[in-house]
């Protein structure tokens, strides 16, 4: 064990016990009392079934890193890497091959060992808690296709890469950038209209009063909406949820059914208001600069140590490749993205409020937006008092009760 290898293990051990921590502090913060904003709106049977909720993913989630934190521990000082390398080498193929054929084998070693807490989560938690409406047939034809997909754009890409450090010499971490980085903007671009509905029905909304309510309100404040679609997200899960895709002139709303269901005209149009206050506010323009700039970062960093032998030595690997390369550096890169992960996470907690003041200042429905929030949290038992260092390492938006205080204070503006 050299250098490196300590730190990666450190890394990885610490980021475990950071997390044990801030949920341990987290489960301290329940309280049998409801918060007074949602006196009224949660019971006491649903509120003590939402903290319920919390124990149990809770215990999962420190279930599911302990066995992934003694499998790769396991797989790397069982020399797995080593076992693994030799096996593809065996096969005599060129590097951009071998590559792939390393990658894939431990891509789907990780997705096997998953797939039983996946399973778990789907059919035990979210079934008991009367949030599951995934049957089998769904779950075995949504891994199917995942699969598919995951082949069809990820294997290209990683290949790409591949080649590119293999052969483009000084500037392959440039080159890997941009290809990257076009190539997320492109599946962002084709998902709405390829890929989600392999997944889900997107079906127009009718013509009626929240339609006419969503539209007046867009040309309102200007953004440019294309359509908007309602999506069966009832047939996966009870849960809810809204968003919206595509650029430039084609921006598409799209509305779970069971947000629809769960909310009045009014409140849908406050949410759709915040979702759309990210786009007048350039959060996503300002995401996808940060994103990019920090995918530049990584390459760079990647062309300094892919061929680093030190590197290769911490999972006692002799012979340099860079498809290892790839593996090891992400590895050694968790430190600096879990660092980089809080700050991202900063932003985005930010972001949300400023979404938030948006909505409420140009639809003029500070009520709506309100009551629209609390009904998220209760139908989808949101804890309502995480403790704030469990916020500060995993929350990407703010805790509701932080969302809907500051509302009061805002005015709509009139000018």
């Amino acid at each position: 064990m050299n250098l490196i290898g300590y730190i990666v293990i450190v890394a990885i051990i610490t980021d475990c016990l950071l997390h044990g921590f801030a949920d341990l502090l987290n489960l301290k913060m329940l309280s049998n009392k409801i918060p007074d904003e949602f006196v009224g709106i949660y019971d006491e049977k649903d509120y003590k079934k939402s903290q319920e909720y919390l124990k149990t993913n809770t215990k999962f989630g420190w279930a599911t890193s302990f066995f992934d934190l003694i499998t790769i521990l396991v797989f790397w000082f069982g020399k797995g890497f080593l076992f693994l390398d030799n096996i593809v080498r065996s096969f005599d193929l060129n590097p951009v091959a071998t590559g792939l054929i390393y990658m894939g084998i431990l891509i789907l070693f990780k997705s096997l060992l998953g797939l039983p807490f996946s399973i778990y989560s789907t059919f035990v938690i979210e079934e008991k808690f009367g949030f599951n409406k995934t049957g089998w047939k769904t779950f075995i034809m949504d891994l199917i296709k995942g699969v598919i997909i995951s082949i069809l754009l990820g294997a290209p890409l990683i290949a790409g890469i591949l080649l590119f450090f293999q052969y483009a010499g000084d500037y392959s971490w440039l080159y890997c950038w941009v290809a990257v980085v076009v190539f997320i903007l492109s599946v962002q671009f084709i998902a709405p209209t390829y890929i989600m509905p392999l997944f889900n029905k997107f079906k127009e909304i009718e013509d009626g009063e929240l339609k006419d309510s969503i539209v007046s309100y867009s040309k309102k404040i200007d953004f440019p909406l294309k359509k908007i679609f309602i999506m069966d997200g009832s047939k996966r899960s009870g849960k809810s949820n809204a968003f919206f895709t595509g650029f430039g002139n084609n921006k598409r709303i799209v509305l779970f059914d069971t947000l629809v269901e769960q909310h009045s005209v009014s409140e849908l149009v406050s949410i759709l208001a915040h979702e759309m206050g990210h786009y007048k506010k350039k959060h996503i323009l300002k995401n996808i600069i940060i994103s990019t700039m920090q995918i530049g970062i990584i390459f760079f960093l990647l062309s300094i140590f892919i061929s680093y032998q030190p590197l290769f030595d911490a999972f006692y690997i002799k012979e340099k490749s860079v498809y290892a390369g790839l593996i090891f550096f992400g590895m050694l890169y968790s430190p600096i993205g879990f660092f980089t992960g809080i700050f991202t996470q900063y932003i985005s907690r930010k972001n949300e409020n400023e979404a938030d003041r948006f909505a409420v200042e140009t639809n003029e429905n500070i009520d709506s937006m309100i009551n629209a929030l609390k009904k998220l949290s209760v139908y989808n038992l949101s804890n309502l008092t995480p403790h704030p260092f469990y916020v500060f390492l995993n929350y990407s938006h703010p805790p509701v009760l932080e969302r809907i205080k500051p509302l009061a204070s805002y005015r709509p503006s009139h000018t």
